[in-house]
């Protein structure tokens, strides 16, 4: 698997090598999909943090409702994954703590992180719903930079387009369009893989 793959931007005239890989430290690579992802959710403690000293919130507590809700995110956004792939990880059952291997879902890591919220909320002594409130504009700064990566790994794209001036394409948004191009027909849509 290469660690680069070429970008075009029409629209604006560039094209570039885009890297997946931004280091190797012992041997192991770190992904840039993984260092945004670890920056979106490293802003988004620092806001509830500052956030939850200005509304008097122990941050005692939040440390509590931080360590609860990332250990049950990271759990259950892999548990939401491995369910929707099950016919693939019901005869590898051996890959499913494999999360280093790809494979976390948004919507599971979101449900996972509000259950080990209110468990952190009710060991730490912090009002769940005032929680909620603090915690949805980090969420939306976590998801907002998070969501980058999908631009260093080429995918969470949308359909064909000829009128956005930062239209996209590369290789590997080809070779995924050319593969579910039959899927999406028979949803209605149409793409040209080119």
């Amino acid at each position: 698997m290469s660690n680069f793959t070429h970008v075009y931007f029409d629209g604006l005239g560039i094209d570039f090598e885009l890297p997946s890989v931004a280091f190797t430290v012992f041997g192991y690579q770190i992904h840039w999909y993984g260092m945004i992802i670890a920056f979106g959710f490293a802003l988004a403690v620092l806001y509830g943090g500052r956030k939850a000293y200005k509304w008097k919130m122990s941050l005692d507590g939040m440390t509590d409702v931080l360590l609860w809700g990332t250990l049950f995110g990271i759990i259950c956004a892999r548990l939401y994954y491995v369910a929707f792939e099950w016919d693939y990880y019901s005869v590898h059952l051996s890959e499913i703590p494999a999360i280093w291997n790809g494979g976390l879902a948004i919507y599971g890591g979101i449900i996972g992180a509000l259950i080990g919220a209110a468990i952190g909320c009710k060991t730490g002594k912090i009002n769940f719903l005032n929680l909620l409130d603090l915690g949805a504009l980090g969420l939306l700064i976590g998801q907002g930079i998070g969501r980058w990566g999908n631009f260093f790994n080429q995918e969470a794209f949308g359909t064909n387009t000829d009128t956005a001036l930062f239209r996209m394409w590369s290789p590997k948004i080809h070779d995924t369009l050319e593969m579910s191009a039959a899927t999406l027909a028979q949803k209605g849509v149409t793409v040209d893989p080119n």
